[in-house]
């Protein structure tokens, strides 16, 4: 059984930081790209920032310079370190995995918001 189960949401103030992590089980970790997508209330979700397995990364654009993604494949685990964050940040994170031969994995989801 697969599972991603993402921590490390919360409420933070403008400008801080919160790092969220994702520990995946059920699958070989490393051969899949991992990601963050995001989805705010009203809103589609989004893509926020991925990273292959060769640990190629691309970032939303409204994210660039903000947010890092990185991941451990000895801990089955991607992180994502999100800096200067803004009210417009908020919404519920959702980790996910794909790859070519298998289906897409999602996580729970874990809110973010950041409040003034």
């Amino acid at each position: 059984q697969v599972q991603l189960v993402e921590s490390g949401g919360g409420l933070v103030q403008p400008g801080g930081s919160l790092r969220l992590s994702c520990a995946a089980s059920g699958i070989i970790f490393s051969d899949y790209t991992m990601g963050w997508y995001r989805q705010a209330p009203g809103k589609q979700r989004e893509l926020v920032a991925a990273i292959t397995r060769g640990d190629i990364t691309n970032y939303a654009d409204l994210v660039k310079g903000r947010f890092t993604i990185s991941r451990d494949n000895a801990e089955n685990t991607v992180y994502l370190q999100m800096n200067s964050l803004k009210p417009e940040d908020t919404a519920v994170y959702y980790c996910n995995a794909r790859s070519k031969l298998s289906p897409n994995y999602w996580g729970q989801g874990t809110q973010v918001t950041v409040f003034s």
